[in-house]
C-alpha cells in the first residue's frame, strides 16, 4: 500500500536539503515556515534520524541527511515522470488505440491518420485489426476495438456514434463486352434484368439495404445471383462473367482489363467508409481520434 504521508515528508525534506534554509524552502512549496519545521521533525522521528543541523545560517545536512538525498532525489524524478505519464494517458497521448477497419479503409483512410497520430503522440500504440462492417458494433460493444472503421449508417443504438468520412457516387460494374458497357451512363432501370452480384447483408446491412431500396425505387427488385464479402470481391465475380455490381465509382481505378465502371445517370450516393465509435466507454485516444477526423472533414 502506497504511504502517501511518507512520499509528502520526503518531498519536503527534498526542498529544505536543496534550499539549505527552511523560510526559502516554505515559500518555494507555498507554505508557511512553522508547518514545514513540524513535518521534518515528524519525518526525523519516524526515520528515527536527525536530517538537519538547524543554525542561524540555515539547515545544514546531517551525515544521514546527505545519504539519503540521492535516494531521495531520484524517488521524486520517477514520482515526476509518474505523473505526466498519468496526465499523458489521461489527455490520450500515450496508451493503446485499438482499431478494426473494413479494407478499403485501410487502404484509403488510416495510413493517413495513423501517420498524423504518430507524429503528434510518438508514445501512442495503434494496433489495426481486419474486420467486416457487420462486425463492427458488436466488436464496439465488447470494447475488443475502440474505433471501427466500416460502411456503418443510420441509428446503431442509443450507446454508438458515427460520423461518415467518405462517399461516392454509385457506378455499375460491367464485364467489358456487356451491351451497356459502351455507354458512357446507365440508368439504374436499365439493370431490372441483370444478375446481380450484391455486397453481403450480413456483412453490411444498411448499405445492402440501401441498394436494393434505390433498385426498388426505379421500378424492379435486384436479382442477386452471389453475395460477396468484399467490393473487391464484386469486381472479381463480375471479371468472371457472373453478372453486375452496383459500386462505388471510385472503384474503376482498380477494376481489370476484363472488367468496366461506368456512372449511373441517378446520383445516388453512398457511404463507403465511417467512423464509429462507443459512448459507453470513456477513452481520451478516442475524442482525440474524432477530433481529429471532424476537423480534416470540416476543412475537405
Amino acid at each position: 500500500m502506497i504511504n502517501f504521508r511518507l512520499i509528502r515528508h520526503l518531498w519536503l525534506f527534498l526542498a529544505v536539503a536543496e534550499e539549505q534554509h527552511f523560510g526559502r524552502a516554505a515559500k518555494r512549496l507555498g507554505m508557511s515556515q512553522p508547518p514545514l519545521t513540524e513535518q521534518i521533525q515528524v519525518l526525523e522521528q519516524a526515520l528515527k534520524v536527525k536530517l538537519f543541523e538547524r543554525s542561524r545560517r540555515g539547515a545544514q545536512l546531517t551525515p544521514v541527511g546527505a545519504a539519503i538525498l540521492p535516494a531521495v532525489r531520484k524517488f521524486a524524478e520517477q514520482l515526476e515522470r509518474l505523473e505526466l505519464a498519468v496526465r499523458e494517458a489521461a489527455g490520450g497521448q500515450t496508451g493503446v488505440l485499438t482499431i478494426g477497419a473494413i479494407t478499403s479503409a485501410m487502404l484509403d483512410v488510416l495510413p493517413a491518420l495513423i501517420e498524423k497520430l504518430k507524429a503528434d503522440y510518438p508514445m501512442l500504440t495503434v494496433s489495426v485489426k481486419e474486420i467486416d462492417s457487420v462486425e463492427a458494433l458488436p466488436a464496439l460493444e465488447a470494447g475488443d476495438i475502440d474505433l471501427a472503421f466500416a460502411r456503418l449508417e443510420g441509428d446503431l443504438g442509443t450507446t454508438i456514434r458515427t460520423m461518415p468520412l467518405m462517399e461516392d457516387k454509385l457506378a455499375v460494374a460491367l464485364p467489358r463486352n456487356h451491351p451497356l458497357a459502351e455507354r458512357p451512363g446507365i440508368r439504374l432501370a436499365e439493370l431490372a434484368e441483370e444478375s446481380f452480384v450484391m455486397f453481403s447483408r450480413q456483412v453490411s446491412p444498411v448499405h445492402f439495404d440501401s441498394l436494393v431500396s434505390s433498385c426498388r425505387g426505379h421500378g424492379f427488385s435486384p436479382r442477386i445471383l452471389h453475395e460477396v464479402r468484399s467490393v473487391s470481391s464484386q469486381i472479381a465475380f463480375v471479371g468472371c462473367g457472373q453478372g453486375i455490381a452496383l459500386v462505388p465509382r471510385a472503384l474503376e481505378q482498380l477494376a481489370p482489363a476484363n472488367v468496366v465502371v461506368r456512372p449511373l445517370l441517378e446520383n445516388v450516393n453512398v457511404v463507403t467508409t465511417a467512423v464509429a465509435w462507443s459512448t459507453a466507454r470513456n477513452n481520451p485516444l478516442v475524442d482525440t481520434v474524432i477530433e481529429i477526423l471532424a476537423s480534416e472533414r470540416a476543412g475537405a
